[in-house]
């Protein structure tokens, strides 16, 4: 695996080369990114991981500066998952100067839910996505739906700005409770732990109910917030919506269940396709 920090030389890498399967990380690899890297192998092309903390997508309050940082780790977990080129750009090297360029994704889809407790979180997201698509020019790039709205977004402007690159969503990989892997999982005490299944499992139970005919949205969806504040929760939210598009469901849509809360100090999401 070869290990490159600038674009020059990462392009002086690719040179010649089918165009690349890209998997963009913020770094802190578990196995749901490292099965990233193995859908990205199929491809029969080479792959690149970023590993970059990025700062536009932190707003001041958020962990930006005690987010993990584990470069050496994750290099020998690439490595050892078959990656071909590990793109590990600093600060400076993506942001040379302020970044007074942005992109800006529509607001109907990125200032509900996430976007709506995290302003400017897509912004800072699809500005970075760019320039690493920029970069490494990627045929494909992978993306864990585990964050759901963002793969929304990606895939939207990757359409909107014609760039010829295939965006895949990619499963949420779980633990054997069914908690979705995340690197924030490691911010959370032993009791805390215990109890983050909750999150998906209450999700669960929305998708569920939600056979039933003439099923209330709003009561299920109050009805799980309920559910997660007796357990000591602080919840954004919980929605039912259309899977294409995060808008209000009809009669026939294809549904997506999201959620969103806080277990102590950790903030963890998840979702569940219908």
């Amino acid at each position: 695996m070869q290990i490159v920090s600038s674009i020059r030389e990462l392009r002086d890498v690719l040179r010649g080369r089918p165009a690349p399967a890209f998997v963009p990380t913020m770094g802190n690899l578990h196995a749901g990114h490292l099965s990233l890297v193995e859908s990205a192998r199929q491809r029969g092309v080479p792959v690149v991981t970023s590993i970059f903390v990025n700062r536009l997508q932190f707003a001041p309050n958020e962990d930006f500066d005690r987010y993990p940082r584990t470069l050496e780790r994750d290099l020998g977990a690439l490595r050892d998952a078959g990656c071909d080129i590990a793109f590990t750009p600093p600060e400076t090297e993506l942001y040379p100067q302020p970044q007074a360029y942005r992109v800006h994704p529509p607001a109907g889809l990125a200032e509900v839910l996430e976007g709506r407790f995290r302003p400017g979180f897509f912004t800072g997201v699809c500005t970075v996505v760019l320039k690493l698509f920029n970069a490494v020019q990627p045929g494909v790039a992978i993306f864990g739906k585990k964050d759901y709205q963002q793969w929304l977004l990606i895939r939207g402007m990757v359409a909107q700005l014609d760039l010829p690159i295939d965006i895949v969503g990619a499963p949420t990989v779980r633990d054997a409770d069914g908690l979705a892997l995340s690197s924030r999982n490691g911010y959370l005490d032993e009791a805390q732990r215990r109890e983050a299944p909750r999150l998906h499992a209450e999700l669960a139970r929305v998708a569920a109910e939600l056979a039933t005919a003439g099923a209330d949205h709003a009561a299920l969806e109050a009805g799980a917030v309920q559910a997660l504040r007796e357990r000591g929760w602080q919840p954004d939210y919980v929605a039912i919506r259309r899977s294409a598009d995060l808008g209000p469901p009809a009669a026939g849509d294809r549904l997506v269940v999201l959620g969103a809360a806080r277990l102590g100090a950790t903030r963890l999401i998840d979702n569940v396709e219908i």
